[in-house]
């Protein structure tokens, strides 16, 4: 119930004001203090200071320097998870990455956007739903996360993929818009084995998952 509740949709209908002035305290701290410290041994600062705004993020996440972090204070990481190098963060809305889920250079999660059906979507009309990456997500290059999605565990977006609908566990998907490309598998380093995600398929609006069953290839 409560992640149902997480992607909800929500219509503010534009940015308040008190959103505005911590943003530009935000903004002035990251220009001075979060952006120029760039070394990895500087890591724990940025999350510091993302901390200090709000974020909740685990102490062995790792976000960039160059990440562009719409508001911290929407955004929660769990551990190992990673925003990559210019990152684009429109976290209008909730932005969360679960435990080692990662987000490649120059993608983008778009958490906000207008009403096309409101009467003037310059000074209205804002909606925001937010964007959930499940455990082991992985994003690739410059790809396009639009709001209200939800990519589902161990799920891969190719690079340059624009994703505007849910993704399903253990999925890899690529393509504007994405499409499944195949299911994913990991070799297990312990037994040298390939662990594989067994998925049943239904083409009924591009839903791909009915049942899951575990399978271990030697």
């Amino acid at each position: 119930m409560e992640e149902n509740k997480i992607l909800e949709r929500h219509t503010p209908g534009r940015v308040s004001l008190g959103i505005k002035l911590k943003r530009v305290v935000w903004n002035v701290m990251a220009a001075l203090l979060f952006r120029p410290f760039i070394t990895p041994v500087f890591r724990k600062w940025r999350l510091l200071l993302l901390r200090m705004f709000g974020a909740e993020v685990e102490w062995d996440a790792n976000v960039y320097a160059s990440v562009k972090v719409w508001a911290p204070w929407m955004l929660r990481m769990g551990h190992r998870a990673c925003l990559g190098p210019e990152v684009i963060c429109y976290n209008q809305d909730l932005v969360v990455l679960e435990d080692d889920a990662i987000v490649s250079q120059y993608s983008y999660l778009c958490t906000a956007g207008h009403d096309i059906d409101h009467a003037n979507t310059a000074d209205g009309g804002l909606v925001t739903s937010p964007i959930v990456l499940r455990r082991g997500a992985w994003i690739g290059s410059r790809a396009f996360i639009g709001m209200g999605v939800e990519i589902g565990e161990n799920a891969v977006v190719g690079a340059t993929a624009s994703v505007y609908k849910n993704v399903e566990p253990w999925t890899v998907v690529g393509g504007n818009p994405c499409k499944i490309i195949k299911m994913r598998k990991i070799v297990n380093t312990n037994t040298g084995g390939v662990i594989l995600k067994v998925l049943s398929h239904e083409s009924h609006a591009n839903v791909a998952v009915l049942h899951n069953e575990w399978r271990t290839v030697a």
